[in-house]
Formats: structure tokens, C-alpha cells, sequence
């Protein structure tokens, strides 16, 4: 059986439970309050579907009208408007018609930073 040391090293935990008061008191002002937590979360969990993704990814780099997009994915229409509404309602993207067509665009360009952000990331690691 394991000593309780042994066990400790296996995992991240603090041997000496110390309070650090000034750290936690900075941390409770800047705290975020739940409504803004869960919105987060669901601002996230949007990023969660690699159709998406490959959506905003396309969307970062030029306007596309849906019938691109259903090419670029190899997808359906119905299957990418599915997509592009969850997009719309989380007010990732936009759009706009001309004509018969309707062309869809990143919200703005927080978007696509989050999208550069994201790949920097995982590109360095």
C-alpha cells in the first residue's frame, strides 16, 4: 500500500493548506457573477462543433453565400442552415441577401480573433 506521500506526488495538491487571504480578495472583486459565467459557457460550448468551426474558420477569411458553404462542407443545404442558425442565434455571424441569395459574414472581428487566438495556441504548443 501507498504511503500518503507517495500519493501526493501522484496528483496536484497542496501539502501545506495555507490560506492565501490577499490572493482570494483580489480574486472575489474580480469575480464573474453566474449570469455571466453561464453565458460565457454557452458562448463556448458554441465552439464545441467542428462543423462550426470550419464555418467560422471559412467566414474569418472572406463572405460566402450558403451555397459555397454547402460545397466547402460537403454538406446539405438543410444540414448547414442548421449550423448557420445555431451561429445567428449565438450572434457569431451575420447575413444579408442579394437577390435569391444570402451571404453570411463573421459578427465582427472579435470572432475572428478568437478563431486566430485559438489556433496561435494550439500551433505553438
Amino acid at each position: 500500500m501507498e504511503s500518503q506521500e507517495q500519493c501526493n506526488e501522484k496528483i496536484d495538491i497542496c501539502s501545506d493548506y495555507i490560506i492565501h487571504q490577499d490572493t482570494l480578495n483580489d480574486i472575489y472583486k474580480k469575480a464573474l457573477s453566474e449570469d455571466v459565467v453561464n453565458d460565457l459557457a454557452e458562448f463556448f460550448k458554441v465552439f464545441g462543433d467542428p462543423t462550426r468551426l470550419r464555418i467560422l474558420h471559412a467566414l474569418s477569411v472572406a463572405e460566402m453565400c450558403v451555397c459555397d458553404l454547402c460545397e466547402f462542407l460537403g454538406m446539405n443545404q438543410s444540414a448547414v442552415s442548421h449550423q448557420l442558425k445555431i451561429l445567428r442565434h449565438s450572434r457569431l455571424i451575420k447575413y444579408h441577401r442579394e437577390g435569391r441569395n444570402v451571404y453570411y459574414s463573421l459578427d465582427d472581428e472579435h470572432i475572428g480573433q478568437i478563431m486566430k487566438v485559438g489556433l496561435q495556441y494550439l500551433m505553438e504548443r
